[in-house]
């Protein structure tokens, strides 16, 4: 199955991408849209959900999003055109990498996706690009909640692909940033993501069984379950931090 299409399938229940909870996207995005009409960019923003959400709490909010997913993208556009979103979204197809826009952001978010951009730093220096004065990020990324072990490794993971929470933190000071909030995904959170992930597949798979691709749907639903109960539940952390710069 195309990877695109497994994402799809897997976030029916949980859009987004990422161990938040409802509560916690709305906190978050509350802290970094104080005034409600600011300007927001999401890199890798799949079917849009976190932009959908941030538009329909922020009424004055206008927000594009860029992402290589046509499927995704049209998914996020039907969304944002049920809640009467619109006119005030523009999605892009594209590499976020390479994405440029005439004016610069509020707020750009990157959580769940700095895989594209070679990793946390990489993508923060992306973001910086698109930023306005006294503008923020808000990034979401992996860390160590525990030294990797074998079962970790087994499920695909390097162990220098993550450091620990604090030197996580460290890393991203010394890159010129500031946090300014924080979360850090719960056990409850991780748990919901990735029974909802691996459900989410299963269920369609099952409902869908006279389709070619079903049985390899939930043979993708099975690994990945292994991996995450096998591998690094309690080993992989995740924190979503709102970040920001000084004005050059």
């Amino acid at each position: 199955m195309e990877r695109a299409l497994v994402s799809t399938l897997a976030h029916v229940d949980h859009p987004i991408a990422a161990p938040l909870s409802d509560g916690s996207v709305r906190t978050l995005l509350d802290r970094a849209l104080p005034r409600g009409n600011e300007r927001v960019l999401d890199l890798g923003c799949a079917e849009a959900a976190w932009l959908v959400r941030a538009l329909t709490g922020h009424p004055g909010l206008r927000a594009d999003g860029v992402d290589l997913s046509e499927s995704a993208l049209a998914k996020g556009r039907a969304a944002a055109d049920a809640a009467g979103l619109g006119d005030r979204l523009t999605l892009h197809t594209g590499d976020a990498t390479t994405f440029e826009a005439p004016q610069p952001y509020d707020l750009v978010l990157c959580v769940g996706a700095t895989h594209a951009f070679g990793g946390l730093l990489p993508a923060l220096e992306a973001a910086r690009g698109h930023l306005a004065p006294s503008g923020s990020v808000l990034v979401g990324d992996g860390f160590w909640e525990r030294e990797p072990g074998p079962g970790t490794l087994a499920a695909g993971f390097e162990a220098d692909e993550y450091a620990d929470l604090a030197t996580t933190v460290e890393k991203v000071s010394a890159a010129g940033w500031t946090p300014v909030y924080g979360h850090v995904s719960t056990l409850e959170e991780w748990d919901t993501y990735e029974w909802s992930w691996t459900g989410s597949l299963s269920r369609w798979a099952l409902d869908h069984a006279e389709r070619p691709d079903a049985a390899e749907a939930l043979r993708i639903a099975r690994a990945h379950r292994d991996e995450w109960l096998r591998g690094y539940r309690r080993t992989l952390g995740f924190v979503t931090l709102q970040l920001r710069a000084p004005a050059s």
